[in-house]
């Protein structure tokens, strides 16, 4: 069974704002097996920005009783959008605070897994050491432990473009025009090397993109214009001397292409007691589309040795 249900989130009072009560939109794939079943498992999406739907492929873990919920996060997709938003009021721990909520809500807050992909990894980060509680286990999917090294890892595979795409990216940086069509080509050069290698994109990748430009507050805001140009909020995050803290099982998964480059998987597992990394040697930053079925298979391996 699927099913999708609108959650209230209390946000209230922030920066001299009112934001009153907002809405999460969740999908549960399984929703029958929510609290009756095996372990459920959050799937935390990246950007900041993006949606669920680029992770949906995930869905396919929901056998054997075990509920899958994706959820759009508060300023993107089906979720409330807050444009006028100050910038202080898009930091972690307002996301922390609706997932939270969310697994209150849905009943799952005593035993639930999470699975945070890129940006959704920083999150599930600062999720598991402000409630550790009721977390049985945590997938870190694609993803560091600091922003600067996530971006000094894509800088070090953006070295490598053709000299002229490079030289693009400088000048459309430096004159400020990184909203052209100039960058943004010069941009899927390297997300077509490190984002996704998939000849042809699936539909449920260029659809939850194309929601950034819909509504870009919560990625130009968080991140920047592009995934090696970061400007915004996030810069400077960093887990790495809280990481000795995450008691959780943890599996760390990247692609051997992945701009989240395998030696940030490493680093969060030599900060991390309890983990194990697993590299996915065709892929780039998502797997669960480049390398499907062995995905699921060592994803759910791993969620089946901990329920």
């Amino acid at each position: 069974m699927i099913e999708e249900r609108l959650i209230n989130f209390k946000v209230g009072n922030r920066f001299g704002y009112d934001f009153g009560v907002a809405t999460t939109w969740c999908k549960i794939f399984g929703s029958e097996f929510l609290t009756s079943g095996k372990t459920p498992l959050v799937v935390l999406h990246g950007g900041p920005g993006a949606t669920h739907g680029y992770c949906l492929p995930i869905a396919d873990l929901a056998v054997d009783n075990r509920s899958i919920i994706f959820y759009d996060q508060i300023g993107n997709g089906n979720s409330s959008h807050f444009p006028d938003a100050p910038v202080e009021f898009w930091e972690p721990s307002i996301f922390v605070e609706e997932l939270k909520n969310l697994v209150v809500s849905l009943g799952i807050d005593k035993n639930h897994s999470i699975l945070g992909q890129s940006w959704g990894g920083f999150l599930a980060q600062e999720y598991v050491l402000a409630h550790p509680q009721g977390l049985n286990s945590m997938v870190l999917s694609n993803t560091a432990a600091s922003f600067p090294h996530f971006l000094q890892a894509a800088n070090e595979w953006r070295a490598q473009l053709p000299i002229e795409v490079e030289e693009t990216l400088k000048k459309c940086e430096a004159n400020g025009t990184t909203d052209s069509q100039e960058y943004l080509d010069a941009c899927d050069v390297f997300y077509r090397r490190h984002v996704c290698r998939l000849e042809e994109w699936p539909e449920e990748i260029t659809s939850s993109f194309a929601e950034i430009d819909k509504d870009p507050t919560v990625y130009h805001t968080m991140n920047g214009p592009s995934e090696f140009h970061v400007i915004g909020t996030l810069k400077d995050w960093s887990a790495i001397d809280r990481l000795h803290d995450v008691e959780a099982p943890t599996l760390i998964v990247c692609g051997k292409f992945d701009e989240a480059a395998p030696w940030l998987s490493d680093e969060l597992a030599s900060g991390i007691v309890n983990s194990a990394v697993r590299i996915f040697e065709q892929s780039s930053h998502m797997p669960f589309h480049e390398e499907r079925e062995r995905y699921m298979e060592i994803v759910g391996a791993f969620l089946n040795s901990n329920d």
